[in-house]
């Protein structure tokens, strides 16, 4: 049976180029970065070609980019170094963030290190901007605001200009998890009214475990790691430099091909819509899933009409028919409680109907929609 894999908003397919950079890094250049001998200094001078390309094309300064484990690690790294390095006592965030914004939050929160405020999500889970300044104008303490660019279960894009405008306007540092936007979406990190930024490589096409942090400069945010200088003193730890050239060719490769890539996605999601409408009376959308305008042309979240007991086998079936899918985020999937996002922006009612996310590269095919809408179809049917 051949599988078919729209579970992308969790993780991608190495590219091939990607993989053959990083199998000629790892046997040409082993050295060891911090290293001051000739191998050593081959290996730095690759890290920082990486880092100056990555800088190029983001619109930011070289020394603005520091390179993580991922995304997880970035997101971190800001939300805890900035209580501990810079003072942060109020973080405002909203409710249906990834957990590697979630939960350090509620972790500092715990340890009475911040007053942490949720803005008010509206049901296509985009923040209610009075809300927000009515969060900003609470206290007097010094505060940071942390909202993700676009949603990876639901797939809701944000007006980060509107919003960074108005953090900045009160005085707030803000960070913003762009996981779901690097390598997919034009982005202008130095022409946004960001200060913080992550993302993480395989979600276009590079390597698990390597991402970036972007941290504007002199915003003075520290490392978390100790045992080391690495990374401007931002990142102790010896670089994975495989890694790191792998990807640089993820993002060039993302980059090069972007408006192609993106026309393509387009047609894809509104051919996927379409059947899906056609096909399954009753069906629903989360959020702002099936509005190409408000949300990323990756990510397709529906919900079907069948009952609670139904829905319970769902996963099972779509699995056992080679549908790689996801019924919520990768990190949510063996979860007995379900998606906090789901479980936020939807009525209890609601969410005793299945969710799925379907998440899209271009490897997929319009013949794919079709096997995946039919196999639903069959099921609902059954």
């Amino acid at each position: 049976m051949e599988l078919i894999y729209v579970d992308n908003a969790a993780t991608t397919a190495i590219s091939p180029e990607v993989a053959t950079v990083m199998h000629q890094t790892l046997n040409s250049c082993y050295g060891n970065p911090s290293s001051v001998h000739a191998i050593g200094r081959t290996a730095r001078a690759k890290v920082e070609s990486a880092r100056k390309f990555i800088a190029h094309k983001l619109g930011v300064l070289p020394k603005e980019i520091i390179f993580t484990s991922g995304g997880t690690e970035a997101d971190n790294t800001v939300l805890q170094g900035v209580v501990h390095h810079l003072g942060i006592k109020h973080i405002i965030t909203s409710p249906i963030e990834h957990h590697a914004v979630l939960h350090p939050l509620e972790h500092l929160a715990q340890q009475g290190l911040i007053q942490l405020d949720y803005v008010s999500i509206d049901s296509d889970g985009t923040p209610d901007l009075e809300d927000l300044v009515r969060l900003l104008t609470r206290t007097s303490a010094p505060k940071l605001v942390s909202l993700m660019y676009v949603n990876n279960e639901v797939g809701t894009i944000l007006d980060i200009q509107s919003i960074g405008r108005l953090c900045h306007k009160h005085n707030a540092l803000f960070h913003s998890d762009t996981v779901q936007v690097v390598g997919h979406f034009p982005l202008n990190l130095g022409d946004l009214p960001i200060d913080f930024a992550a993302a993480a490589a395989h979600k276009f096409h590079g390597p698990k475990g390597v991402g970036f942090m972007y941290a504007r400069s002199k915003t003075g945010l520290g490392s978390l790691l100790m045992g080391g200088a690495q990374e401007r003193g931002m990142r102790a730890g010896t670089e994975a430099v495989h890694d790191i050239v792998g990807m640089e060719m993820a993002l060039k490769l993302a980059y090069e091909s972007l408006s192609n890539d993106t026309t393509y996605l387009k047609e894809l999601k509104t051919y996927c819509l379409g059947l899906l409408k056609e096909k399954i009376p009753g069906i629903s959308f989360n959020g702002a899933s099936d509005n190409l305008e408000k949300s990323t042309h990756t990510i397709v979240s529906l919900r079907l009409p069948i009952d609670k007991k139904k829905a319970q086998l769902l996963a099972f079936h779509m699995d056992l028919k080679g549908i790689c899918c996801s019924k919520g985020s990768a990190c949510q999937s063996g979860s007995e409680t379900g998606s906090h996002v789901l479980q936020h922006l939807l009525s209890e009612r609601e969410n005793e109907s299945p969710s799925i996310r379907l998440s899209f590269s271009t490897h997929n095919t319009k013949d794919e929609i079709d096997t995946i809408v039919a196999t639903l179809v069959e099921y609902i049917n059954s």
